[in-house]
């Protein structure tokens, strides 16, 4: 649960943690967004539905692709147009479980693949970097389209899944058709992340300062499912999510790598930790904070507890067709799960 704002607007992304409310009427006087429920959609709606309707995939399955053997779900018709739901942290595949359906009824091919570090994912070498920055992330995904044989994909995320997709519209355009991104524009650099906040920002980040120290990564693998219920809590303040939704999820942080990859990423971002030589020409390019020129939808739930920037501040980042998308009820930042619907209908209307 981390948002990173570009160089050029660190300040502005970061110090504005204010209230949903705040952000919808800054971005509604600019004319970039209504509420969900007032939009028209420019495709056929799809079936209705609800958080919670489904518990499952099918038998998940696996792929060796760049670094990793990569599990993931699968849904829809095998040579449907490709959809690929990219989670974030502390959350896992299950972000998914009632979108996928949707999408899969839709004639899309839905493709949930759990990134490095998390349900049965695994690095192929023993001797490989469990490295978590976000230039890494983004070349398993293309490695995993190219082991897939998929040239080009729909590509929706949240959190480290929306970094990720908004990474390669930007540096793969060509591997983007389109792209539904939660909470914006999240490219960022390691200079970005050492840029002093107020102290009320601060204290939002309490746990990057946390794993920061080695009582933080001890902490975290002692107490890895009591930590991902609390970011859960202070995320997403009205989900009131059960029991076995959790544990459905938490499950995915048993993965041996859980811990190194999650450290490495925080660390990488506050420039604690090296990263891997050969992403030092992606991270360049990334630190530019380079235009999205790929179809883009971005939301916001209207109760997200997470650090995240104002939509004001992200918008000039998309030049090619793009819209903003307030999600109201109480949504939090785990939005797919929270509204599945809404976030299926944004994937189905930026493909069209």
């Amino acid at each position: 649960m981390e948002v990173t704002a570009s160089a050029e607007s660190v300040d502005h992304h970061r110090r504005r943690f204010v209230g949903a409310a705040a952000m919808a009427v800054a971005a509604t006087q600019l004319g970039l967004t209504v509420p969900a429920a007032a939009q028209s959609s420019p495709t056929k709606p799809l079936p209705a539905t609800k958080p919670g309707m489904h518990t499952s995939f099918a038998p998940l399955r696996q792929i060796d692709a760049g670094v990793l053997n990569v599990g993931y779900a699968e849904a829809g018709p095998a040579d449907g147009p490709a959809v690929l739901l990219l989670h974030g942290w502390p959350y896992d595949i299950y972000s998914y479980v009632d979108v996928a359906p949707l999408l899969a009824s839709a004639g899309y091919r839905v493709i949930v693949p759990y990134l490095r570090g998390y349900g049965t994912t695994r690095f192929l070498s023993n001797d490989a970097v469990r490295n978590g920055q976000p230039s890494a992330v983004a070349v398993d995904i293309i490695a995993f389209m190219d082991a897939l044989k998929i040239e080009k994909a729909v590509i929706a995320g949240f959190d480290w899944g929306a970094r990720t997709a908004n990474i390669i519209g930007a540096l793969w355009p060509e591997r983007c058709k389109a792209m539904v991104s939660v909470s914006g524009y999240l490219i960022g650099s390691q200079a970005a992340g050492k840029m002093p906040l107020p102290p009320k920002a601060e204290l939002a980040w309490w746990y990057q300062f946390y794993f920061a120290t080695e009582r933080g990564r001890a902490g975290y693998d002692k107490y890895r499912r009591d930590f991902a219920k609390l970011i859960w809590q202070l995320a997403s303040p009205q989900w009131k999510f059960d029991d076995a939704t959790f544990d459905r999820s938490a499950a995915a942080f048993d993965n041996p790598d859980h811990v190194a990859v999650v450290i490495h990423n925080y660390r990488w971002r506050q420039g604690l930790a090296e990263g891997e030589p050969k992403y030092d020409e992606l991270e360049k390019r990334l630190a530019a904070a380079p235009t999205i020129t790929v179809p883009t939808i971005t939301l916001e739930g209207d109760a997200n507890g997470a650090p995240h920037p104002d939509a004001s501040a992200y918008a000039q980042k998309f030049s090619g067709k793009y819209a903003h998308r307030i999600i109201t009820g109480g949504i939090g930042h785990n939005l797919p799960q929270e509204a599945p619907q809404e976030f299926a209908q944004a994937v189905v209307d930026v493909a069209a």
